[in-house]
């Protein structure tokens, strides 16, 4: 969190008087729709999802394809101009908020699905092809692309990239990283290099898996190669509802304890069952504490089997409520009310949404240290999270009109993530560490790791041009 620190480094004064020759140049490089310079149009590229936090760029770029991403990089890279890459703009750790001496460079106009080959199990998409649009593509063939983030209607690939997106059915099937199979990037000077392949362990050094993750820092990606799965023969969700939160910890740590891997586990406490059943309607329980979704998928008897072992775990810790879903428009009854836990809550009040990871063998204990961390500041929070994997989604409520309740709620972000680190987890699962957690980076890694990561960051970008002031802390 950025509580009592600069935000970004200052501008290049330069480079702000240079404005309308960099502009003039780059509308050379794209077509006429493709550059936004005007003040009231580039308004909707000043924040992402971390609104917190807001500036105005210096254009906006919207490249059609590789080549045009190559030429703007490489002017850009010749002249010293500052380029923040930006999918959707769903970045909740503020990933893609610009400097007013920076240009956005923006893949929404990227949307083609390139090549599908079902006998190898990939499709090759560009970078501004959301999360939805790939399982779309493949439905009908039975197949499906298993990362589901729960901004996955808007979200695109390229951001999935950047930030190793998971979701809720990623603790079967993995995240982002696990499923991509090769990238098409264009590095700062304009060059296009392919890392990977149409298969997993591709030749060469793993600099795929350097590239997932790293929040736009290295490159820009234009395309990329998933593998897509079989859907399983059917899926059924449970509904778990707990009188307490320590219950429904235990039960997740039981559940992953016995080597049972379900499709996915999701936690809601007291605050996001009601946030969210008054939004979906679900039929969620309002008498639990704590709420568990636990999804398992494949034959009727292997479903069954597997539930049989959950629900008595689940018994053993004091479960009071078990709803099986029992039709497909329960399902996605139950599935709503989860997929629309943020934009539900953005109904009642302004949030600040963490993403640190703990042991799943911590969450009682965490889950416990974060109500009283957001008491501690006379604030609420409501907590739903990939529990499986240990992914926390504690979302503290706060009004941004107020600067006091503003500050109050990044400090108890601050001390939410910091505990995370403390339990053996870490500062991001998914959202990545944008500007959100920059400052904190100190707090889990020294100063050799840092300088370490940094270096990594100079091989690709030695003029650390792209999406500069954001993940490492401006004076490292």
């Amino acid at each position: 969190m950025l509580l009592n620190a600069t935000m970004f480094s200052e501008p290049n004064k330069d480079i702000l008087d240079r404005r309308e020759a960099i502009v003039g140049h780059l509308a050379r490089l794209v077509s006429s729709d493709g550059l936004i310079t005007d003040r009231d149009e580039c308004r909707a590229y000043e924040t992402d999802a971390f609104t917190a936090y807001r500036k105005m760029p210096l254009a906006v770029v919207l490249p059609a394809s590789t080549n045009e991403v190559s030429a703007v990089l490489k002017f850009c890279h010749d002249h010293g101009v500052k380029v923040v890459p930006r999918g959707a703009g769903t970045s909740l750790a503020g990933g893609a908020i610009p400097t007013e001496d920076s240009i956005v460079l923006g893949l929404s106009r990227m949307t083609g699905v390139l090549e599908i080959n079902y006998d190898d199990r990939f499709i090759r998409v560009e970078a501004g092809v959301t999360n939805l649009k790939i399982t779309a593509a493949v439905a009908d063939r039975g197949f499906f692309y298993a990362p589901d983030p729960s901004s996955q209607l808007a979200c695109t690939i390229g951001g999935n990239i950047a930030n190793n997106s998971g979701g809720a059915h990623c603790l079967k099937y993995g995240v982002t990283t696990n499923n991509l199979l090769g990238v098409r990037m264009v590095l700062m000077d304009g060059t296009i290099i392919d890392l990977g392949g149409n298969s997993h362990d591709s030749g060469g050094l793993d600099l795929l898996g350097v590239v997932v993750g790293s929040e736009g820092q290295l490159g820009v990606v234009t395309e990329a190669t998933v593998r897509i799965l079989r859907s399983a023969e059917a899926a059924r969700p449970v509904l778990f509802g707990f009188s307490s939160c320590d219950g429904a910890g235990n039960t997740v740590a039981e559940i992953i304890a016995a080597g049972i891997i379900p499709v996915a586990i999701e936690y809601m406490d007291k605050a996001a069952i009601e946030i969210c059943e008054a939004f979906s309607r679900a039929g969620y329980p309002l008498d639990a504490e704590a709420l568990l979704i636990i999804e398992v998928e494949g034959s009727k008897a292997e479903m069954d089997a597997t539930l049989e072992r959950i629900i008595s775990i689940a018994r053993a810790n004091g479960v009071q409520t078990v709803r099986e879903s029992r039709s497909a428009i329960e399902t996605a009854a139950i599935w709503k009310g989860r997929k629309s836990a943020f934009g539900a809550t953005g109904r009642v009040a302004d949030y600040l949404c963490m993403d640190g990871t703990v042991p799943t063998g911590k969450l009682s204990y965490v889950l416990a240290q974060i109500t009283e961390i957001v008491k501690r500041y006379g604030l609420r929070v409501a907590n739903v999270f990939h529990a499986g994997d240990g992914n926390m989604h504690p979302l503290i409520l706060y009004n941004a009109n107020d600067p006091a309740e503003q500050s109050k709620a990044e400090a108890a972000g601050n001390d939410i993530l910091k505990l995370c680190v403390e339990v053996g987890g870490c500062l991001t699962g998914e959202h990545g560490v944008g500007l959100e957690k920059r400052d904190l980076m100190r707090y889990q890694f020294n100063r050799i790791d840092l300088d370490q990561q940094m270096r990594l960051r100079e091989a690709f970008d030695p003029k650390s041009l792209l999406n500069r002031d954001k993940v490492f802390p401006i004076d490292c």
